[in-house]
């Protein structure tokens, strides 16, 4: 029971970990069928599968899966390999399977209009906490977003000040004008979250993008922003606009390796120097999402 009661302790405080468990034994091993350990990110252990070389392996292991987010399987078999030779009466294999432990997803959705219900509601159903935060009341309330882990009704400089996205976060930027959704990124960009995304035209990323760097913001700091936001399914709706976020949200949260097509002209322009990317990429894409998307948020 303490390995499941510091499972819940190291998601509660938002940190990442991994649990490995004896799967499977043939004959003779230092410790039992089901042992766990638990590898938290700092690389603090709780519980053993026997201690020894085996244990030094899962523990490397268990940092990886950490980072990668993807579970593994392992195999050892201490007759054949000298290395696991501790002096004990040891002749079998074991089979261990690590698996990551996450805190709950957690997204931050800046604005409550048509896109932000919209992308509240497709959250919820792929098992996101959502905290909304809009300077309306009208919108901004329990009514409009009955299950979302908190609800904020405050101005936007003082809302993002208030909350604290971190590593495991994801915000989306969905004000109803360039002004605020500019206050907002200004912010955002400076928090631990994992995601940025700003609804709009690849125009205003590019005006936003370089009205930031004038005031001495450094590019390094929109690394993780995309804008437009979401993938290039050909959203036009409020829902289908809610769909392409969330689907680009989970293949950042998955890690998804292979190429996607996503609107971001942050992430196509990175591939180029700022001025040509801004002129160039501008120049032949157009604007993917025209600033009425905005409008809607």
């Amino acid at each position: 029971m303490e390995i499941y009661e510091e499972i819940v302790k190291l998601q509660r405080a938002g940190h990442r970990g991994a649990v490995a468990t004896i799967v499977n034994v043939r004959g003779s091993i230092p410790s039992f069928k089901s042992a766990k350990m638990l590898v938290r990110d700092d690389g603090s252990i709780a519980g053993t599968i026997g201690g020894g070389c085996v244990e030094a392996e899962v523990w490397q292991a268990a940092r990886e899966v950490i980072a990668s987010e993807k579970p593994r399987t392992l195999t050892f078999d201490l007759n054949q390999d000298p290395k696991y030779d501790t002096g004990l009466v040891c002749g079998g294999t074991l089979e261990i399977f690590i698996e990551p432990v996450l805190p709950p997803a957690l997204l931050y959705i800046f604005g409550a209009g048509h896109v932000a219900l919209a992308l509240y509601e497709a959250a919820r159903r792929a098992g996101f906490d959502v905290i909304v935060a809009d300077d309306r009341d009208t919108y901004a309330n329990r009514e409009r977003f009955p299950d979302a882990r908190e609800v904020l009704a405050e101005d936007f400089d003082r809302a993002v000040e208030a909350l604290s996205p971190g590593e495991s976060s994801f915000v989306v930027i969905v004000t109803r004008g360039h002004r605020d959704d500019m206050r907002v990124l200004r912010r955002a960009v400076q928090t631990k979250a994992r995601y940025i995304g700003m609804v709009g035209s690849m125009r205003k990323a590019i005006t936003i993008y370089r009205a930031l760097q004038a005031e001495g913001m450094k590019p390094e700091l929109f690394d993780r922003v995309y804008s437009p936001v979401g993938l290039d399914i050909g959203a036009v709706t409020p829902e289908e606009i809610a769909v392409s976020i969330m689907a680009e949200i989970i293949a950042v949260r998955r890690g998804v390796e292979r190429a996607l097509p996503h609107m971001s002209w942050f992430q196509r322009g990175r591939q180029m120097s700022g001025d040509e990317a801004a002129e160039g990429k501008a120049a032949r894409l157009g604007a993917a999402y025209c600033d009425e998307a905005s409008a809607l948020g």
